[in-house]
């Protein structure tokens, strides 16, 4: 939530920026005392996210930002850091990196602004649900275990957690197309068990929905209906074992859930182009 109202309780201290390469990732147990300043920032972005407890974050003058459990800030090269504790949690747990973000990243840096009113601070706030913030605190976990371990390229094994992460952020960002978490958890469950027999019931059921209000949301999610999206992620596993095994056809159709081997032939026809043999050969 929002606070005007300037609520920290200790006297701000100039803290030196940290001497980072491209990344610096750790994760901090802080008691009501943490309180960081930097009135010129940093030149990297720098990433908050909260795991427990809670912390303030001050955005101008006259705003201070409390986050919460599942929420993320990202302060922007250049912008005042000014954060710590909440007194009112008595604690902050939380996540962070320092990273030097390649261009290619940009398009998932741009988080809608902390400060409503169109009043730019340069920083970002997203709200995680509770799946997708576990998702995102293991990659930013990796993150700080790689830079600690050393092994390999630790510097380009913590870029590519930390971009994981933002690709996460990125499913929940309101300035683009938001994934449900309940669809989520329907598309993962799907992948996992795509051979079993997966009737809409069952998949509310993983849902916690009705099985007409999953149908509805899925197919405004995804943009298919379940069953044409079951079909097609089916067929475009058949196809990959067609091109990269020497398995019978029949096989091929048991193992991407089909019982009989003369109707998925006719479907993935349909849908390929192709029968089977003729993509098979195709691709041989």
């Amino acid at each position: 939530m929002d606070d005007p109202a300037v609520r920290r309780q200790v006297a701000p201290v100039e803290v030196p920026p940290p001497e980072t390469g491209r990344v610096l990732a750790g994760e901090f147990h802080q008691d009501a005392g943490y309180h960081v300043r930097r009135t010129r920032g940093t030149a990297d972005w720098l990433l908050l996210h909260t795991v427990g407890g809670g912390g303030l974050v001050r955005t101008s003058e006259t705003h201070v930002l409390a986050t919460e459990p599942g929420e993320a800030v990202l302060l922007h090269p250049g912008t005042l850091h000014d954060y710590g504790t909440d007194p009112a949690a008595g604690h902050w747990h939380l996540l962070y990196c320092h990273v030097h973000p390649p261009a290619t990243w940009l398009a998932l840096l741009d988080w809608p602004e902390a400060v409503s009113g169109g009043s730019a601070s340069g920083i970002g706030r997203i709200r995680l649900g509770a799946e997708v913030s576990a998702r995102v605190q293991q990659q930013l976990r990796g993150a700080a275990r790689a830079t600690r371990l050393a092994v390999g390229r630790p510097e380009l094994f913590a870029l590519n957690a930390i971009e994981a992460a933002l690709l996460w952020y990125d499913t929940q960002n309101p300035r683009q197309r938001q994934l449900d978490e309940r669809v989520l958890r329907v598309l993962e469950h799907l992948d996992a068990h795509l051979t079993e027999d997966l009737d809409i019931a069952r998949l509310a059921d993983v849902a916690h929905l009705s099985p007409s209000r999953l149908s509805h949301l899925f197919t405004a999610q995804v943009g298919t209906p379940i069953s044409r999206y079951i079909e097609a992620q089916r067929m475009e596993l058949a196809a990959r074992l067609l091109e990269m095994t020497g398995e019978p056809i029949s096989e091929v159709a048991r193992r991407v859930g089909f019982r009989d081997a003369l109707y998925f032939s006719r479907r993935f026809r349909a849908l390929q182009g192709a029968s089977p043999s003729a993509h098979r050969a195709r691709h041989r």
